[in-house]
């Protein structure tokens, strides 16, 4: 039973760690600096933001070692983040957070999915920074939505429609046919069921229109 639940667990590892999220760790002169989103994980068309943070490194640390502690405040005045997504970039100013001296808040609305830069551009102190920074990925909003995009939807009623019509319209153009070449009474039962299947197609296009 042990061993089933240990290989059970080394299928599902491989699985989780490929949606992963963090945060990015660097360093400028005597500062460790670290940015990331927000809300994690990040999708297109929502309000977000660049989370900063500015710290002095401890000495004696390797870098991977090296925690937030001590933030540095006011760079709110001295600091922006460019962000940048291929040939298009914004320049984002930062907003302090009240409750943590040394972290803040560039916010923005990532419209499209994929990967972003930000450029840490500014004076931390007595230290210029130009840093080029890479947050997570900006996932497709499709990523979250349940339990089907709202364009594919949209897309599926359209094309549910659509079909009614073109329904409909050969259902017409049948009765016309009968119209034209029958005379007898099994010509009139023809245009009867015709008549009948219109209804039916417009019924059923009525309803799809109202759910």
């Amino acid at each position: 039973m042990k061993l089933k639940l240990l290989f059970s667990s080394l299928l599902i590892i491989p699985f989780f760690s490929g949606i992963a999220y963090g945060h990015t760790i660097d360093s400028i002169g005597e500062y460790r600096v670290e940015i990331g989103w927000m809300n994690e994980p990040v999708v297109s068309g929502d309000t977000n933001a660049i989370e900063f943070y500015v710290s002095p490194l401890i000495s004696g640390l390797d870098l991977k070692d090296q925690v937030f502690k001590n933030g540095i405040s006011g760079l709110n005045k001295t600091v922006k983040i460019q962000l940048v997504y291929k040939d298009e970039s914004i320049m984002l100013p930062l907003s302090p957070d009240h409750n943590i001296p040394g972290k803040y808040y560039a916010f923005v609305n990532p419209t499209i999915s994929g990967f972003y830069q930000a450029n840490i551009l500014g004076i931390i102190e007595d230290t210029p920074i130009s840093l080029s920074m890479h947050p997570p990925k900006v996932e497709e909003r499709s990523y979250i939505e349940f339990p089907e995009p709202t364009d594919l939807t949209l897309t599926q009623m359209i094309d549910g429609h659509t079909t009614l019509i073109a329904d409909i319209n050969n259902l017409k153009e049948s009765v016309k046919n009968l119209e034209e070449t029958q005379t007898n009474d099994m010509g009139y039962v023809g245009i009867g069921v015709g008549i009948i299947g219109i209804v039916i197609a417009i019924i059923a296009l009525v309803k799809s229109k109202n759910t």
